[in-house]
């Protein structure tokens, strides 16, 4: 792992006070005692009806317990359960992170991106909680990297080892507690071009194995070149250690290419051969990736084809299909899913809904307690 600049705290004195202070009162007294009572509690990002960014707090049954601004859009959050922290990343190609407390005991922390650096919108504590590691463009480079933080002080950038590919994107802590798996996108992007796609005629997408201690490769899984223009996104991990991932593809639109796949170390990539009509109900776009081990299921999700489906983690089966209309954000409850829309609504696994009209949900929400 190369030593890297330490990264410096966004000097927001007047954002972290506004933010701070409404996040501590929203919590005393009334939010944090629903917080406390609530069985699950959830986080995700939104915008509201002003314009305003924030990351917002749920109950397992949709209500909303608390809100946090932040300084501009989020995209997912990681969590600590040892100190119950979590980090909410900017959205590609955004330059914050914002470290807060579930129950409101300090104020939030704003950290920067390093110099020549942007986040990719995702990040994993160690086991420990003494490491956040954080998936990062080099950008001049155009090259993935991931970025490692010290969060026992004010989270200084500590040093970053590369991703061996280009637009890293989620990352997981496998269950060996020292692996990361990271999906490289494949994707090249700059700040100056926005969100703009610059290399779509020659992806190299792939789903890496890292050793988080050194930062060495230990294995490299790229999908066939048919295949290139697949884009590996978001994952998440079954009772069994696998590695399941959903893919956006940026080839011709009439195009029907598996969008979902699985893998653990020493194996090979398993794509998900789904019926027609469910595949071209994704339109080639999956959103958010969640397991359940408990009750040894996988949900995909696709706000592009308004689509929501489970599946058996044993046998690949479509167990559930759901029409929703711009969902994305999934998280398991219970032995079902949480799930959130671009409507505002919060599709609970009690089977009763909720609706925040005043609420667009961004795209990934998770159980932080």
């Amino acid at each position: 792992m190369r030593r890297a600049r330490t990264g410096s705290l966004v000097d927001r004195r007047i954002f972290l006070q506004a933010a701070g202070g409404a996040f501590l009162a929203g919590l005393s007294p009334g939010a944090a005692t629903a917080m406390l009572a609530a069985d699950a509690v959830f986080a995700t990002a939104y915008v509201d009806g002003q314009g305003r960014y924030g990351i917002a707090l749920l109950s397992e049954g949709g209500r909303l317990v608390c809100t946090l601004p932040l300084p501009g859009r989020g995209h997912d959050i990681a969590f600590d359960p040892l100190s119950r922290r979590a980090v909410a990343f900017a959205r590609r190609p955004g330059t914050f992170a914002l470290v807060f407390d579930r129950i409101g005991r300090a104020a939030p922390v704003t950290v920067a991106a390093a110099p020549g650096r942007h986040f990719f919108g995702h990040g994993v504590f160690s086991p420990d909680g003494k490491l956040l590691y954080a998936t990062e463009n080099d950008i001049d480079a155009a090259a993935g990297l991931i970025g490692v933080y010290d969060a026992t002080g004010g989270f200084d950038r500590i040093g970053e080892f590369p991703t061996h590919g280009m637009d890293p994107h989620e990352l997981l802590l496998m269950p060996d507690g020292r692996t990361l798996a990271v999906a490289n996108g494949g994707i090249e992007t700059h700040p100056d071009f926005g969100r703009a796609k610059l290399n779509l005629a020659t992806m190299k997408p792939s789903l890496v194995f890292l050793d988080r201690h050194t930062g060495s490769l230990v294995e490299s899984h790229e999908l066939s070149p048919d295949l290139h223009q697949l884009s590996i996104r978001h994952m998440d991990l079954d009772a069994d250690g696998r590695v399941w991932f959903g893919c956006q593809y940026e080839g011709p639109a009439l195009d029907r290419p598996p969008l979902v796949g699985s893998v653990r170390p020493g194996e090979t990539v398993a794509l998900l051969d789904m019926a027609p009509d469910i595949l071209s109900g994704f339109r080639n776009y999956i959103g958010s990736v969640a397991a359940n081990p408990a009750a040894g299921t996988v949900a995909v999700s696709s706000p592009q084809g308004n689509r929501l489906a489970v599946i058996d983690a044993k046998t690949g089966r479509i167990v559930a299909d759901r029409a929703l209309a711009e969902v994305c954000g999934i998280a398991a409850d219970r032995d079902g899913y949480i799930a959130t829309t671009g409507e505002g609504r919060i599709v609970c696994a009690s089977g009763k809904d909720a609706t925040l009209p005043d609420h667009v949900w961004d795209n990934h929400i998770l159980r932080i307690g």
